[in-house]
């Protein structure tokens, strides 16, 4: 309950794999949906980052309207954790910037763009912030 009323009294969750996927499930309605949300897993050998909350997406196979939003966040998260900052930041910021302006959406964050368009918009901005 704590988690919806005031989500900013939190910096960092930690909990067993079950309660987290349960908890990254939830929150990520709170900003927007599955689509946004970067996932990162870790262990003493291994990292792991991924689009947070995974669910089938079967509805969207073939029309172009997937929102590749998470996974960009997630590569960005990669590059980071890789000491490869400067690479991370230019996607972090790509990604900020066309979403903040309303540059292009897709389809689940406003009924128009495609994945395509999407992409192609976050290239550019990568592109032109290099």
């Amino acid at each position: 309950m704590q988690l919806v009323q005031n989500p900013y009294q939190f910096d960092v969750l930690v909990m067993p794999n079950l309660y987290g996927n349960i908890i990254d499930n939830l929150a990520a309605g709170l900003i927007g949906g599955a689509g946004v949300v970067p996932g990162e897993s870790y262990s003493a050998e291994y990292a792991v980052f991924e689009m947070g909350p995974r669910h089938p997406f079967a509805q969207v196979v073939g029309r172009n309207t997937a929102n590749p939003t998470a996974t960009l966040p997630a590569a960005s998260n990669t590059l980071r954790h890789l000491s490869l900052e400067y690479r991370s930041n230019m996607i972090a910021e790509a990604v900020k910037k066309v979403i903040k302006v309303g540059k292009m959406w897709t389809r689940d964050m406003s009924s128009y763009g495609t994945r395509t368009d999407f992409k192609s918009v976050i290239g550019r901005e990568v592109r032109d912030g290099a």
